[in-house]
């Protein structure tokens, strides 16, 4: 049995499969999955689970390296936008028009995971990194100056 961690087996597969550059949705619970898309559809009831919860739980295991969301958001729901500044500092982020990321960027997800969220503009992409120190770890490795950032 896992101690820790996301315990949901969907999402911890989905999760385990990502590579660099893949995007996962976290979406609020009116986003428009589109059919062909691997849904991971966590709502159970009105903001159960919420959407700030599920984003904690996947960046304790999950390597951002760029955030995408609506250019809407600062305006409609600035307690979200700050939220994320905060939990996702040091991350790039990408503002598109939510009408985009409604069509768009969920068409190009590896994955959308549901939440129960209320929250207006509450569809977060996440860009899939890797662990730089890692890769470059090895004797010998030489770590490029655009990886530094």
């Amino acid at each position: 049995m896992k101690r820790r961690g996301i315990l949901n087996q969907p999402l911890s597969d989905v999760l385990a499969s990502f590579g660099h550059t893949d995007l996962l949705m976290v979406c609020d619970v009116g986003f428009p999955i589109p059919r062909d898309a691997q849904r991971i559809d966590l709502a159970i009831a009105p903001d159960l689970p919420d959407l700030r919860t599920m984003l904690s739980l996947i960046n304790e295991e999950f390597i951002t390296e760029k955030v995408l969301i609506a250019a809407e958001m600062a305006e409609f729901n600035p307690p979200l936008h700050g939220w994320l500044q905060e939990h996702f500092s040091g991350v790039e982020f990408e503002r598109r028009p939510h009408d985009e990321m409604l069509s768009g960027v969920a068409r190009s997800a590896k994955a959308i995971v549901r939440t129960g969220a209320f929250d207006p503009w509450g569809n977060i992409g996440l860009v899939s990194g890797v662990d730089v120190e890692r890769f470059f770890a090895k004797e010998g490795t030489v770590l490029p100056d655009y990886y530094r950032s």
